[in-house]
């Protein structure tokens, strides 16, 4: 069964965590410093993390940025601030979901859930499948641009990936973040111009009059090939 691992300084709210995912059939670790929890996911990697903001040692957004370096585990937010900018922030920085406290144990759970289901494997290509100056290869999570190795997060990987699979298609920014494994009911949709803005960067450094990824205002992005 998946691993969960729990980083959270309050023992009360911890206990109710564990209890509640131990019931939907998870294994969980509990840990109360982002330190301790890094080390730990490097050590043993676990499958998505719950992590508190407000931690004694790290905040938890530096937590997920160091945890951004080496992994792209997913990342629950649990956190007492409810300003839609910490949220923002959260997603931005490699977060999949952000929970406000206080929370029902049991909707954090079916959460995680949710959030497991969505980054389970699909079906991939054995092989790199070319979509005119890119190629991308699901196996190995790799696109390359322009015979050039993109260095994609996970989520830039999926998004782009997404844009490639139907050319001259205008996605929503809802449509996008549920290809990123988002719910798009947390309010995030804004976020997806950052990671638009990310990508058409790393694509500016390989191909720099290119605009491959076209804007549709009010609607959403669409992949021309016309234009990469």
């Amino acid at each position: 069964m998946p691993h969960i691992l729990i980083v959270e300084d309050e023992a009360a709210i911890a206990d109710t965590l564990i209890f509640a995912l131990q019931s939907e059939g998870f294994t969980t670790t509990w840990l109360s410093l982002a330190e301790q929890a890094l080390a730990e996911q490097q050590r043993n990697p676990a499958d998505l993390l719950i992590l508190d903001v407000g931690l004694p040692d790290i905040s938890g957004f530096e937590a997920c940025k160091r945890l951004r370096r080496f992994s792209e585990v997913p990342v629950i937010f649990l956190t007492a601030r409810s300003e839609e900018i910490d949220r923002v922030v959260g997603l931005e920085i490699g977060a999949d979901d952000y929970v406000v406290k206080p929370f029902s144990p049991r909707e954090v759970a079916a959460r995680v859930k949710a959030i497991l289901k969505r980054m389970a494997p699909r079906e991939v290509a054995a092989t790199p499948v070319p979509q005119g100056p890119f190629q991308v290869d699901s196996e190995r999570v790799q696109i390359h641009y322009h015979g050039q190795l993109l260095s994609l997060t996970r989520h830039e990987f999926r998004l782009l990936h997404s844009l490639l699979a139907q050319p001259e298609r205008v996605f929503s920014r809802e449509q996008l973040l549920d290809g990123l494994g988002v719910a798009a009911d947390v309010g995030y949709e804004r976020t997806i111009d950052s990671h638009i803005k990310s990508l058409r960067a790393k694509l500016r450094q390989v191909a720099a009059a290119a605009e491959p990824i076209q804007t549709h205002r009010g609607l959403g992005y669409s992949y021309s090939p016309r234009h990469a």
